[in-house]
């Protein structure tokens, strides 16, 4: 079969990479389908409304799962021992319920016969009102998407989509937090993210309303949440045209920040399959399985993922490792397909991150952003700015970050991230951020579709390239499906970081599924495509 797109890639070489991917992620796919988490179960108490925390910062999600594993074990799940004792009485409410169990008031079993029945109905009826929530949630955005049509989205369906502008808040306090996300859309901003206070990755409960004292970031919760989602929905306005919002469904609570996410109609999370376990020590088997219901959560809720390849380049070298990044976005883009997301949900992420004093440098980064373009057509791209090589130099900071926009422009990628001259420095100015704005507005206004007019040549440094990175990808695959994807880990593939299978943070929260397993979200998200739920519900499904 004849090559096919700019850089002239062999057609069954991707199909054989995919194949490949398929393969390595099975044994991984399997592992999270006859496992749970007590993350998963608490996201499930989560759905169902159960929402608070005691006067001591404890999630009553916390205090009901634990309670059910001390008393019952989770192997058969939270479910049935959970609303087998509210139909019991006399609690009225699992808020009740929970406020019960961690006085040590409450007696939990596993019911067995007519009790399981009506205690397996009461579980699904609970679990589908959380998923109904998410759905009117997701329905709310395609209704402001279509009145308010953002950069990707432009109202003249003949005009071309431009990228879209990724900027990040991060001062630790929601309040503060809200004022600069509006003046970053103000300014040009299409995605506002707000990065997660350090350290949360390795809570294992979730943080409860509004706060105040995140370091390096804002805590991920659901009053946050709430409190930026309308914030940006009164700019949004105000601009007419959608900001969107991102945070992190990452580390031991994963699961149910995803859960939250889709209640307060989040847009985008990063949600990395490896992420967590290389660079936050979080034990492989529990992010894998956590992963799966966060991205079946994702996929219903209709968020875009973000992918964390970017980061193995900070830790590796960007050329001798960039195999490990088409590696990793085409296992993302595996485990993505099973949990139900959508090739337009798949944002895998990338970086400009060669040393800029290697010859050729450019058109390095031309070839590795072309090849993952052509290999995800149809995925939204989250191309990242150069980090590990800006040496606070201001003025080359902002020359670099100006060849990264003209790359991302030239190969068309889909959601670029501001690049800050003052990296590594401090945390940004608003100043700093209004002057990567205007670099990326000019850069993006200047060269357009300059996209259309790259064509790199068939035998030239940029197409050679790509394809040798394509080739030594699926040598690594062939490797991974051998040996298996645990293990390429424990060696440290990725992100040249080891983590061994039984290590790391959060082991004990696996639990393996016995028979009669229930978790009626899991049943609903697995049954049910969440484009044949929308459309049974009468909302529009847009093609």
């Amino acid at each position: 079969m004849a090559p096919h797109g700019k850089l002239d890639l062999d057609p069954e070489a991707v199909r054989t990479a995919r194949r490949l991917a398929a393969r390595a992620a099975e044994p991984i796919i399997a592992m999270a389908r006859t496992h749970t988490t007590v993350s998963v179960e608490r996201a499930l108490l989560r759905l169902a409304g159960l929402a608070g925390a005691d006067d001591g910062g404890r999630p009553w999600a916390n205090h009901l799962a634990d309670a059910v594993r001390d008393q019952v074990g989770l192997e058969h799940g939270v479910a049935l021992p959970v609303w087998d004792a509210l139909l019991r009485g006399p609690h009225g409410t699992l808020a009740d319920l929970a406020g019960a169990a961690a006085r040590g008031g409450v007696s939990f079993r596993l019911p067995a016969g007519a009790d399981a029945d009506r205690a397996r109905a009461a579980a699904t009826a609970a679990a589908r009102g959380g998923i109904t929530r998410i759905d009117r949630r997701r329905a709310e955005r395609d209704r402001l998407l279509a009145e308010l049509p953002p950069p990707d989205r432009p109202a003249d369906p003949a005009a071309p989509a431009r990228p879209l502008v990724y900027l990040i808040v991060a001062t630790g306090d929601i309040h503060e937090d809200i004022p600069q996300a509006q003046a970053a859309a103000r300014e040009g901003a299409d995605v506002v993210a707000v990065i997660r206070s350090t350290g949360q990755s390795l809570l294992d409960f979730v943080p409860e309303g509004a706060t105040r004292e995140g370091y390096a970031g804002t805590y991920a919760t659901q009053e946050n949440f709430r409190l930026m989602r309308a914030a940006l929905d009164e700019v949004s306005r105000e601009l007419g045209r959608y900001v969107r919002l991102t945070n992190y469904a990452s580390g031991l609570c994963m699961p149910e920040i995803a859960a939250l996410a889709g209640l307060e109609r989040l847009d985008m999370m990063l949600n990395d399959c490896m992420y967590g376990i290389i660079f936050r020590d979080i034990n492989p088997r529990r992010t894998f399985i956590d992963q799966r219901f966060s991205r079946q959560v994702h996929a219903r809720a209709g968020i875009v993922i973000n992918t964390g390849e970017d980061n193995y380049l900070t830790t590796a070298d960007a050329v001798d490792a960039a195999h490990t990044v088409v590696v990793s976005q085409l296992l993302n883009e595996r485990f993505g397909h099973e949990a139900g997301l959508a090739d337009a949900q798949l944002g895998l992420g990338h970086a400009f991150e060669i040393d800029p004093k290697i010859p050729e440098s450019f058109r390095l980064e031309l070839a590795h952003a072309q090849l993952v373009r052509e290999l995800f057509p149809d995925a939204p791209l989250k191309y990242m700015p150069p980090t590990k090589h800006m040496t606070g130099n201001i003025f080359a900071g902002y020359l670099l970050d100006a060849f990264f926009n003209l790359a991302g422009v030239m190969t068309g990628q889909s959601i670029i991230l501001i690049g800050m001259m003052t990296e590594g420095i401090h945390t940004p100015w608003l100043s700093d951020r209004d002057l990567a704005l205007e670099n990326v507005r000019y850069v993006r206004d200047a060269c357009g579709g300059l996209a259309e007019d790259f064509v790199p040549r068939p035998d030239g440094v940029i197409a050679s390239r790509a394809r040798r990175v394509l080739a030594e990808s699926l040598e690594l695959l062939e490797r991974i499906g051998d040996d298996g994807l645990l293990t390429a880990i424990a060696e440290g593939t990725f992100g040249v970081t080891r983590r061994p299978p039984d290590g790391g943070k959060g082991l004990d929260g696996v639990v393996e599924r016995a028979g009669g397993y229930l978790n009626p979200a899991i049943d609903i998200l697995d049954t049910e495509n969440p484009q044949d739920a929308r459309a049974a519900a009468g909302q529009e499904v847009p093609a």
